[in-house]
């Protein structure tokens, strides 16, 4: 299989990078503190990639990361993943979570209703440990159960997760979630 190529992008929360190969997208990565660690995490998690121009439908898809993460409510249903690699567990709790628009928070629990069984809670939140597409399968709009926090593995942790919901928190969010801020605990 070819290697991956990516672009780095600048965004309201940092620079972002975006993975793409044979007309998909691949994987994308939030901040990393600085442009050069960036590059680092994208190589670690992709051997081989290589810095590149993006295509059109890449560019498109920036486009919409750059204006989600500016306020604008986008959904990125059409950005076109590959999910090669990936099992069907991971593949049905992306989608749903794809399915949370902007400004809308969902939890665990929720998801793992949608899937059949409650008891799925715990694998829904390792599924969208692994994410490969941050912003683009939200999982920063997934809660632990009582409007916790959960987790957030991607950099930056929490303060990313709560950075994001913030931004897309004038777009139709529930006023209880966020009265007098955001209503979320860290997790202890």
């Amino acid at each position: 299989m070819a290697a991956a190529s990516y672009a780095s992008f600048d965004t309201p929360i940092g620079t972002c990078a975006i993975l793409w190969r044979a007309g998909r997208i691949v994987g994308t990565a939030l901040p990393a503190g600085i442009t050069e660690r960036l590059g680092d995490l994208v190589r670690r998690r992709h051997p081989g990639a290589a810095e590149a121009g993006p295509p059109p439908f890449v560019r498109a898809v920036i486009g919409d990361i750059v204006a989600l993460l500016s306020g604008e409510p986008l959904d990125l249903m059409d950005a076109p993943l590959d999910l090669t690699g990936l099992g069907d567990f991971e593949r049905r709790v992306y989608a749903i979570a794809r399915g949370i628009p902007p400004g809308e928070t969902r939890t665990y629990g929720d998801l793992a209703r949608e899937l059949g069984d409650v008891a799925l809670a715990r694998r829904v939140g390792q599924a969208l440990g692994r994410n490969p597409f941050p912003i683009v399968v939200p999982c920063h709009r997934i809660l632990a159960a009582g409007g916790k926090t959960g987790g957030f593995s991607a950099p930056g942790g929490i303060d990313t997760k709560f950075r994001i919901l913030e931004i897309e928190r004038t777009h139709g969010a529930s006023p209880s979630l966020f009265a007098g801020g955001l209503a979320f605990a860290p997790r202890r």
